[in-house]
């Protein structure tokens, strides 16, 4: 099961630089410009075998002027409140202000592990000002510079060392599929989840989540054996006072995780939004199953086949380049099409865990690489030798041993992945492509 880790602090102290240093990436846009993170920002972190979820929060400020000051300090405490391991980050350079404090006494009331980063600590003389940080009361300050790297080993560390054990609650859900149902508000997840189980509960079971997010409902009836994923209503309504949108994405980030294939859900009245992209990427970020639900169908007025093939095309375009998956056009109300999410589901799982022989997985894509060899690199030429299909991965894994494989590139291995999904059924899952040296 995942964990998630929330990075907080007041602004400008170099949150967002510690995001892209701990993800190794760029997502997070950095600016001296105090404030210049609103929105989250969300990625995976792999240290030493261990994966977990990182979320980026706004800067905590108060009494400022800025509009959203409100909205971005909902959104942190909501991220205090979901987190796991709670980063404190604090501006070696500038010392203790009255904000670090104001901070401190909000995580000191959270009872969450909370790790203090003492953040610019950029060379050696920087060292000295990092003790002045046992005043928040929060325990050894740990002495890092996101910019050049400086202490991050120490301080992922100490992250995993804090963060749960994975428990044995996996094992008690045996080898039963997970379905997951997520999107963005009001798309009509739960909707969906009354319309599978409906009245007929007796028939459901329901288990207690692994994570306090995440609740396991067992459907068997109609031929099916599976668990759904629901997120939806864990909440009493009363108390969801913060952002609802993102919100929304801290819940698909647990039950994404804790899934083997995503219902990801669309509201066909109001189309594709930014909201749904990100989603997807979550899906894919984690490499789950996807089936595409268009819900509220019935409340369209053009229901033609030129109006479906164009909304999918539309959907496809926005999820490219991964676009093998199906779509399917529901309403939850009228219960139109929702038995075929259940069966399209299904496939997609057996798809996930399909497996090709290597005498066969050989012969088909030796024709298909002979037909069109990788390209030449100064003079020297790729010869594939072998494939084959890792196995007991999660996802469909495929591994070419080749003589050169650095000098195979991006655009030949989606080639290779492209002829592997014409030749046999792995839809709605994705598949690594790998080039290893003979």
């Amino acid at each position: 099961m995942g964990q998630l880790v929330a990075i907080v602090g007041r602004p400008n102290v170099g949150k967002s630089t510690l995001f892209n240093r701990l993800t190794q990436s760029r997502t997070a846009i950095v600016d001296p410009t105090a404030g210049t993170t609103r929105d989250r920002q969300y990625g995976k972190v792999d240290w030493n075998g261990r994966e977990f979820s990182i979320v980026d929060t706004g800067g905590w400020v108060v009494n400022s002027e800025d509009v959203f000051e409100s909205e971005i300090n909902k959104q942190v405490q909501l991220a205090i409140e979901q987190a796991d391991v709670i980063l404190f980050v604090v501006d070696a350079m500038n010392g203790v202000t009255d904000l670090d404090d104001h901070v401190a006494e909000i995580l000191r009331k959270s009872r969450k592990p909370v790790i203090l980063v003492a953040n610019k600590v950029d060379s050696n003389e920087w060292v000295y000002n990092v003790p002045e940080f046992y005043s928040l009361g929060l325990g050894d300050p740990y002495p890092v510079s996101a910019v050049n790297g400086y202490g991050t080993g120490d301080l992922l560390d100490e992250v995993v060392k804090d963060l749960p054990a994975d428990d044995d609650s996996d094992e008690q859900l045996d080898d039963i599929p997970r379905f997951a149902i997520v999107g963005r508000p009001n798309a009509g997840k739960s909707s969906l989840i009354n319309a599978f189980i409906g009245a007929e509960r007796h028939i459901v079971t329901d288990i207690a989540g692994t994570t306090r997010d995440s609740i396991y409902t067992r459907y068997n009836k109609y031929g099916f054996d599976f668990y759904l994923v629901d997120t939806a209503g864990i909440r009493k309504k009363n108390k969801v006072n913060e952002d609802i949108e993102y919100y929304s994405v801290i819940r698909s980030i647990r039950a994404i995780e804790a899934s083997d294939v995503c219902i990801l859900m669309i509201d066909a009245t109001r189309g594709i939004e930014a909201q749904d992209v990100n989603i997807f990427s979550l899906i894919q970020r984690n490499k789950k199953g996807l089936v595409v639900v268009v819900n509220k169908w019935d409340l369209v007025e053009d229901k033609s086949n030129a109006a479906i093939r164009h909304y999918e095309d539309t959907i496809r375009e926005r999820f490219a380049p991964f676009t093998d998956f199906p779509v399917i056009f529901t309403s939850a109300l009228t219960k139109q099409r929702i038995f075929k999410v259940l069966e399209t589901a299904v496939e997609v799982y057996t798809n996930r865990r399909r497996t090709v022989p290597t005498s066969q997985l050989n012969t088909v894509m030796q024709e298909d690489i002979a037909a069109y060899p990788p390209p030449s690199n100064k003079g020297k030429f790729v010869k594939i030798k072998y494939i084959t299909m890792l196995k007991g991965a999660q996802v469909p894994t495929f591994i070419f041993f080749c003589n050169l494989p650095q000098w195979v590139k991006e655009p030949y291995r989606r080639y290779l992945e492209n002829k592997i999904r014409e030749h046999w059924n792995f839809t709605g899952t994705p598949i690594n492509v790998f080039m290893r040296e003979k």
